[in-house]
């Protein structure tokens, strides 16, 4: 019954959407629903609320998406991404590549605001060829690419820890699926674009790589401060964004401009929503209950595994299901490294089509597109992946 009416809250927000209603209502709606169907007390909503608050993975979401808006500003005013994208122009002369290797880049960035930076870039590279909702489907698509192999996410983090697979073995495991990844998102939309930025070829090719740098000095100085000496998101962005105050000699009112321009309310408040709507869902225990409930379907055990963390992942995000599911799949299948690439794949699919996944608001936000759409365009390419990554489970069984 409780994945029933699961399903009721998830099929509210959709009708919602599909009527075209903005985001914080539909999110709203299902907020309602929740409450009613699972019969949450007056204290439990006000407690689960403030969560969103007092629990730092979830508040330092809500104050780098504000922090990053701020730096993304400050970067406008002084015409960064559009030479970036110019150096790109001159380093690749193709319009493809700039569409599909920056959100990869930014996307190193283990934050849902990056989404921001890597739009500015694929606009830039394919306004008048794709439509919002296409754009919207290759930032997202290509931003999220890094996060389902790389062990600077905490998904993969805990996985190799729970399931004890050498984080080596694992990223071997994740080439293919990797190429996979980019071939479903590049052959659909970017093909489309022509290959030529419109731009003359680079005279000087290390003086357009040198520029590069210097124009994304603050994304690379973010990533080595993050990834190089384990410095949190929040503190990243803010020692970066003082350091640009004085690099780029920022005047008061300009700060002031930018710091305004920055605070976005209706992505803050959607924003906001999602998060709580996932402490909603966590309190409603159904992550728990859903071993039991798929153990009883008449397919192999590695299925079973592979919906479960499917599942798992569109109900409540990636964290809780690799928590909860990683030792039971490991406890019954003698799985290694192509159980965890497949748990993985299907944690990576999944995320990309839930509507709490927080990523998928700011892309939607960013290129003025419903959540609805949004999901619409990435379902076929995510069930695709799903399926695709069952095979190659199969596959690497066989010959591992």
């Amino acid at each position: 019954m409780q994945l029933a009416y699961l399903g009721i809250v998830f099929l509210v927000i959709i009708l919602l959407l599909a009527k075209r209603r903005p985001l914080y209502q539909a999110i709203f709606g299902g907020l309602v629903v929740t409450v009613v169907l699972f019969r949450i007390p007056p204290m439990e909503i006000l407690n689960n609320t403030k969560k969103v608050f007092t629990t730092w993975s979830s508040l330092s979401v809500l104050i780098s998406l504000y922090l990053i808006t701020f730096l993304q500003r400050m970067l406008g005013a002084r015409d960064q991404i559009k030479l970036a994208q110019k150096d790109l122009n001159g380093l690749f002369h193709n319009r493809r590549v700039n569409a599909a290797a920056a959100p990869v880049f930014i996307g190193l960035v283990p934050c849902a605001a990056a989404m921001i930076l890597c739009g500015d870039i694929v606009k830039e590279a394919s306004d008048g060829y794709l439509e919002k909702k296409e754009q919207a489907f290759v930032t997202s698509w290509f931003r999220h690419l890094p996060e389902s192999i790389l062990p600077t996410y905490s998904g993969v983090i805990l996985m190799t820890t729970l399931s004890g697979v050498p984080v080596s073995e694992f990223i071997v495991g994740m080439i293919i699926p990797g190429l996979v990844l980019a071939a479903i998102g590049y052959f659909p939309y970017l093909r489309r674009l022509p290959v030529d930025p419109g731009t003359p070829k680079s005279e000087n090719r290390l003086k357009d790589a040198v520029n590069l740098v210097a124009h994304l000095w603050t994304i690379i100085f973010i990533l080595v401060l993050i990834l190089g000496f384990g410095v949190q998101v929040v503190p990243a962005v803010l020692v970066t964004i003082v350091l640009s105050v004085f690099v780029y000699r920022f005047k008061v009112n300009e700060l002031t401009e930018s710091a305004k321009s920055a605070l976005e309310v209706k992505l803050l408040m959607n924003s906001f929503l999602v998060l709580v709507l996932k402490e909603f869902v966590a309190y409603t225990g159904i992550l728990e209950t859903l071993p039991d409930m798929l153990s009883a379907l008449p397919i192999p055990a590695f299925m079973v595994f592979a919906l479960l963390f499917f599942a798992g992942t569109m109900v409540s995000g990636s964290s809780g299901i690799i928590a909860l599911g990683t030792p039971l799949a490991f406890a019954a299948l003698d799985g290694g490294m192509p159980l965890m690439v497949l748990l993985m794949c299907m944690v990576h699919a999944a995320s990309q089509i839930s509507p709490i996944h927080v990523c998928l608001t700011i892309a939607s936000e960013y290129y003025g597109i419903s959540l609805g759409e949004l999901i619409r365009k990435t379902v076929p390419a995510a069930l695709l992946f799903a399926g695709l990554m069952i095979i190659y489970y199969l596959v690497l069984c066989m010959v591992v």
